[in-house]
C-alpha cells in the first residue's frame, strides 16, 4: 500500500453500509448547518459566550447533562466500568447528584447575581485579579488539556470501528467542532448539545439494550462476570470497600466520601466553568437553580448507557482488555470495550446510528471545552491583562479567534493520554490539579466573609502545586509515595486520584485560613452579593411546593439514597 494512503489507514472490524454513511454524513452537516444559522443571534459578548441569557431551565438543564455526556464520558468510564466495575457509577451518583443538588440551591445565586461570566470571574469580584488570574490560566490549561482527551475518545472509535487512522480522523472531526463553535459560541454549543442529548441516549441505549437480552438479564449478566474473572468483585459498589484488597479500584470507602463526594465532585460540578456556563445562560434566577436539578435526574439514569457496557464487556468479550499503556500488538484497551461491543451489536443502519451517537458525544465535549476556552481566555486574561478598552465586538472576535487556536493546541495533548492506564485516570489526574484546590477557595470566598484577598489567591497556588507534586511523586516512585498519599500501595490510579484531590483541597484550605487569620479583610460594604451572608437572594416564598428548586432537589437526594442501597 501506498505509505501516504496507510496513514489514513487501520485495521477495522466492521464495515459501514450505504445507510450508516449517509447517517454519519447528515450529522456532520446538521451540525454545520446549525451553528451557521445561530452565527446570526451571537452579536454581542452576552450572546456568544452566556447565549443572551435567554434558556429556560429545562433547556439549561439539558446542556447542563449534555456538556459532561461526551465522547470522554461515553469511551472513559466504559472502560473504567470494565476496569473496576460497578464501582465505576460512584463517580455518577455519589460524585454527581450531592454536587448537583448544592449548585443549583446554594450557589447559583451567587454566580446569577454577580453576573459573572466564569468562576474566575467570580473571583475576581471576591478576592481581585491575583486569584482570577491564576484560576483563568490553570482553567485554560486545564480545558485544552480537557480538548486532546475528546479528540483521543474519538479517534479510538473511528479506529476500532471505521478503521480511520488517529490522525486523520482527530482532525476531521475537531476542525468541523471548531467551524461550529468558532460561528455560533455558547449559542451554537447549547442547541447541538440539546440535540445530541437525545441522539446519544437513542443510539447509545442499542449496546445495554442487546446486551442484557444476550446475557438474561442482570442476574445473567452477574454470573457470567463471576465465572469469567473469579476473586474479584464487580458487581458490588460499598460491599467491598471496606478493605483496600477487596476491590478491583484499591480504595477504601474513605476516598469515594471525602475525596470524591465531598472534594472533586463538589469542586467540578460547582467550579468547572465547563459546566456551570451552561447554567449561567438561564433566564432568570429561579431557571438557574432548578437547571442542575433537573439535570441530576438524567445524570442517575445516565449508568444505563455508560456503565453497564463496561460491565457487559466483562460478561461477553471473549479477549480479556488491557491498560492502554501496556498494550501489544493485536491486543485491545480498556478505552476500546464500547466501540468493541458496538461492533458485536450493530448491524447496517444501527452500526451507523450508534456512530453518529459516539460522534455526538465526542462533538458535545469537544463543544464544551472550546467554548469554555474561549471564554475564559477572553473575559478572565486578555481582557483584564491584556486589552481593557476595546468594543465588545472586539471581544467576540478574540473569541472566535482563540477558540481555533484553541483547538489546534489541544491536537496535541490528545497523544499525552496514550501513556495512561484509561482515559478517566488522565482526566481525574487533571480535576485534581485544577477543580479540587479550586473548590476550597470558592466555598470558602462564598461561606466566609473574613477570607481575605491574599489568602485565596496563595491558598489556591498552595492547593495546585501540592496537587501536582503528589502525582508527580506517585509517578516516579509508586513504590514509596502510593502508600503516603493513597494510604495503600494497592490503590489504582483512580484510588491514587481521589486521595491526591482530597489533600490538595485540604492544603489549600489549611493555608487559605492561616493566611487570613494574619492579614486585613475587605469591608462588608464590597462583598454585598459575593458573600453568602451579606447577599439576599430570591425566594419562592409563595410558590406551590411543586414549584419549589428546593421540593425537587431534595426528590433527587432521596432517590440517590435508594440507589446506593439497591447496588449496595
Amino acid at each position: 500500500m501506498n505509505p501516504v494512503l496507510a496513514m489514513f489507514v487501520a485495521e477495522r472490524l466492521v464495515h459501514l453500509s450505504a445507510v450508516d454513511l449517509a447517517i454519519i454524513v447528515f450529522y456532520f452537516g446538521l451540525v454545520l448547518v446549525i451553528g451557521f444559522y445561530l452565527k446570526r443571534f451571537a452579536n454581542t459578548g452576552e450572546d456568544f459566550f452566556l447565549a443572551g441569557r435567554e434558556m429556560t431551565a429545562w433547556v439549561a438543564g439539558l446542556a447542563f447533562v449534555s456538556a459532561n455526556l461526551g465522547s470522554l464520558e461515553l469511551l472513559g468510564w466504559a472502560g473504567s466500568a470494565y476496569q473496576y466495575g460497578i464501582m465505576a457509577a460512584h463517580w455518577y451518583w455519589v460524585g454527581a447528584i450531592p454536587a448537583m443538588v448544592f449548585l443549583g440551591l446554594l450557589m447559583m445565586p451567587f454566580y446569577y447575581i454577580s453576573k459573572t461570566h466564569s468562576v474566575p470571574g467570580y473571583l475576581k469580584l471576591r478576592y481581585g485579579s491575583e486569584a482570577s488570574g491564576l484560576s483563568g490560566i490553570t482553567f485554560a490549561v486545564m480545558t485544552i488539556l480537557m480538548s486532546g482527551v475528546n479528540m483521543y475518545a474519538m479517534a479510538v472509535v473511528m479506529k476500532v470501528v471505521l478503521g480511520w487512522n488517529i490522525n486523520f480522523s482527530i482532525w476531521v472531526s475537531s476542525l468541523t467542532v471548531g467551524v461550529y463553535v468558532a460561528a455560533g459560541g455558547l449559542f451554537s454549543a447549547i442547541f447541538n448539545e440539546v440535540l445530541q442529548f437525545f441522539l446519544i441516549w437513542f443510539g447509545a441505549l442499542l449496546i445495554p439494550i442487546l446486551g442484557m437480552v444476550e446475557t438474561g438479564g442482570w442476574a445473567g449478566m452477574v454470573a457470567r462476570i463471576h465465572q469469567n474473572f473469579p476473586g474479584q468483585d464487580f458487581t458490588h459498589m460499598w460491599a467491598p470497600m471496606g478493605s483496600f484488597a477487596n476491590n478491583p479500584m484499591g480504595i477504601h470507602w474513605t476516598g469515594i466520601v471525602f475525596g470524591l463526594g465531598a472534594v472533586q465532585s463538589m469542586g467540578y460540578w460547582t467550579t468547572d466553568f465547563l459546566v456551570v456556563q451552561r447554567v449561567l445562560s438561564a433566564k432568570d434566577i429561579r431557571s438557574a437553580k432548578m437547571a442542575p436539578i433537573i439535570g441530576s435526574f438524567f445524570k442517575m439514569a445516565v449508568p444505563l448507557i455508560v456503565i453497564l457496557p463496561g460491565l457487559l464487556g466483562r460478561a461477553v468479550l471473549p479477549m480479556h482488555l488491557m491498560p492502554a499503556s501496556q498494550l501489544q500488538a493485536g491486543q485491545h484497551s480498556y478505552n476500546e470495550v464500547l466501540p468493541l461491543m458496538l461492533a458485536r451489536y450493530c448491524g447496517p443502519g444501527l452500526l451507523g446510528l450508534g456512530i453518529t451517537a459516539l460522534v455526538a458525544g465526542f462533538m458535545a465535549g469537544m463543544a464544551g471545552n472550546v467554548s469554555a476556552f474561549a471564554t475564559v481566555w477572553t473575559y478572565d486574561i486578555y481582557r483584564p491583562f491584556l486589552n481593557k478598552a476595546a468594543p465588545d465586538r472586539h471581544y467576540v472576535s478574540m473569541g472566535r479567534w482563540c477558540t481555533m487556536i484553541g483547538l489546534i493546541i489541544s491536537i496535541g495533548t490528545a497523544y499525552l493520554v496514550m501513556s495512561f492506564a484509561s482515559i478517566m485516570d488522565y482526566v481525574q489526574a487533571l480535576f485534581g490539579f485544577f477543580i479540587a484546590p479550586l473548590f476550597g477557595t470558592v466555598l470558602l470566598g462564598m461561606l466566609w466573609k473574613r477570607v481575605t484577598r491574599m489568602a485565596g489567591f496563595l491558598g489556591l497556588l498552595a492547593g495546585t502545586i501540592a496537587s501536582v507534586g503528589m502525582f508527580t511523586l506517585m509517578k516516579l516512585d509508586p513504590d514509596r509515595w502510593v502508600q503516603v498519599f493513597a494510604l495503600s500501595p494497592l490503590a489504582q490510579g483512580l484510588a491514587q486520584d481521589m486521595y491526591q484531590a482530597l489533600w490538595s483541597c485540604v492544603t489549600c484550605v489549611v493555608v487559605t485560613v492561616l493566611v487570613t487569620l494574619v492579614t486585613k479583610p475587605r469591608p462588608d460594604r464590597e462583598l454585598a452579593g459575593l458573600v453568602y451572608s451579606l447577599t439576599q437572594v430570591a425566594k419562592e416564598e409563595h410558590a406551590s411546593i411543586f414549584h419549589k428548586p428546593a421540593f425537587w432537589g431534595a426528590l433527587a437526594l432521596v432517590i440517590f439514597v435508594i440507589l446506593q442501597i439497591i447496588f449496595w
